[in-house]
């Protein structure tokens, strides 16, 4: 039988004890533990402050709202650039590396962020719809009338479909395929969701 995993969010089995030591400091806060996408995460009046986790090559407490602290230390990065707004990590290598009393005043600088209500709103994507979905729109008034009743985002999955497509007969079989589904008002990955 094989040995269970003593964390599941310790990815890398390499952290628990550091791991198991910045709970110890949570523990002190305000902040109450929850299980979110297989990590611990801890919130505040229901809304995520920050989550813990255990990679190949390092620990981390990441911030949820973390580009709005003021990180005098300097301890906190972006880990995505291009896709990550808000959320910063504040990485670990080393249990001697955990300072309590700075963990603890950025953890509460969190708390004040989300007491603020600060937010950085997503950014509205506009829709580009491809030239051989758009002269199937103008071509027949019933999926025209339908696709505009799904939601933006349902239309966007539509339009990237048939965009990443590399051959035209390729774009034409999933126009094809997905005509039906836009008349029936379903998202392409609805049976997913």
């Amino acid at each position: 039988m094989p040995e269970e995993k003593k964390n599941t969010w310790d990815s890398s089995h390499l952290w628990s004890e550091e791991l198991d030591a910045l709970k110890a400091i949570l523990n002190k806060t305000p902040l109450v533990e929850t299980t979110k996408w297989g990590a611990p995460t801890y919130t505040y009046n229901g809304k995520n402050i920050l989550g813990l986790g255990g990679f190949k090559h390092f620990f981390t407490i990441w911030f949820y709202k973390g580009v709005f602290l003021k990180d005098e230390d300097k301890v906190l990065i972006n880990a995505n650039e291009e896709n990550t707004k808000s959320l910063r990590q504040w990485r670990f290598t080393s249990k001697d590396e955990i300072d309590e009393k700075k963990v603890l005043q950025y953890v509460h600088e969190a708390i004040e962020v989300e007491k603020a209500g600060l937010e950085i709103k997503p950014e509205k994507k506009e829709t580009v719809i491809p030239e051989l979905l758009q002269q199937e729109l103008d071509a027949d008034p019933a999926v025209l009338e339908a696709f505009m009743k799904l939601t933006p985002f349902k239309q966007r999955e539509y339009c990237e479909f048939i965009e990443t497509a590399k051959q035209e007969k390729t774009k034409l079989a999933r126009l094809e395929k997905i005509k039906p589904m836009i008349l029936q008002g379903i998202g392409l990955h609805d049976k997913y969701r």
